[in-house]
């Protein structure tokens, strides 16, 4: 089972970038899908963005579209989340999870928690001035 680890959140000023990698410690990414979560205080965790393993079909909620961009490179065991203008109100932290994928199909995002299996520790992305 893979053991998820984030890293590359941080400080950055509306319209910024970062770029948030997930990596299976010791462990594999193979036959599984990666997705990137985020929670606000007060708020519930939502899947935002996710890759399918066998062709790495990709599948985004509607706040990042345009801006967020997920990619995994097997060999590395590493997923990525590439933020470009960023908003005050992305300011979250962020998870990466994943569950293991029998067939290729679209994977999950929104509110879909319950889908994943195994999580990362999470790490703060704060977009402020």
């Amino acid at each position: 089972q893979p053991h998820l680890v984030e890293s590359g959140g941080g400080l950055v000023q509306p319209g910024g970038s970062l770029k948030l990698s997930c990596a299976a410690s010791g462990s594999t990414m193979d036959g599984y899908v990666i997705g990137w979560f985020r929670q606000a205080p007060g708020e519930e965790r939502e899947g935002i963005s996710c890759i399918d393993y066998f062709d790495s079909r990709t599948n985004d909620v509607d706040s990042v579209k345009g801006r967020f961009t997920i990619s995994r490179d097997n060999a590395k065991n590493t997923v990525y989340l590439q933020m470009n203008s960023l908003k005050p109100w992305d300011t979250a932290v962020y998870y990466c999870a994943a569950y293991r994928q029998s067939f290729p199909a679209l994977c999950m995002v929104g509110y879909v928690k319950y889908r994943y299996d195994y999580w990362g520790q999470g790490t703060q992305v704060t977009v402020s001035a």
